[in-house]
């Protein structure tokens, strides 16, 4: 079993900065991707990014590259999402997940593992 809290969401204005924190316990971290959904209202939940355990291979989508980085420190066991120029279509629940896998998936049900998700709001 792994357990997964996030942390560092909030209210921002429109071109403003967020990092996101997952803090995993339970399981060796190492051995997980790890990913950033992301839900608005009436919205499928869509991969954000995910780094695998290395961090040696990272997957954005199209709609944040160049905007947000995922990183992680194994020793901390902790998955960050720093979140720069955001826009008000950031808006949303953003989730962390893990999946037991070397392999970057961008489908939630591969995911075995869910944090309780953190409010992302930015304002126009």
């Amino acid at each position: 079993q792994v357990q997964l809290v996030e942390s560092g969401g909030g209210l921002v204005q429109a071109g403003g900065s967020l990092r996101l924190s997952c803090a995993a316990s339970g399981h060796t971290f190492g051995t997980y991707v790890m990913g950033w959904f992301r839900q608005a209202p009436g919205k499928e939940r869509d991969l954000v990014a995910a780094i695998n355990w290395s961090g040696s291979s990272t997957y954005y989508a199209d709609s944040v590259k160049g905007r947000f980085t995922i990183s992680r420190d194994n020793a901390k066991n902790t998955v960050y999402l720093q979140m720069n120029s955001l826009k008000p279509e950031d808006t949303a629940v953003y989730y962390c997940a893990a999946d037991y896998s070397n392999v970057v998936k961008r489908i939630p049900s591969h995911y075995d593992y869910w944090g309780q998700g953190t409010q992302v709001t930015v304002s126009s």
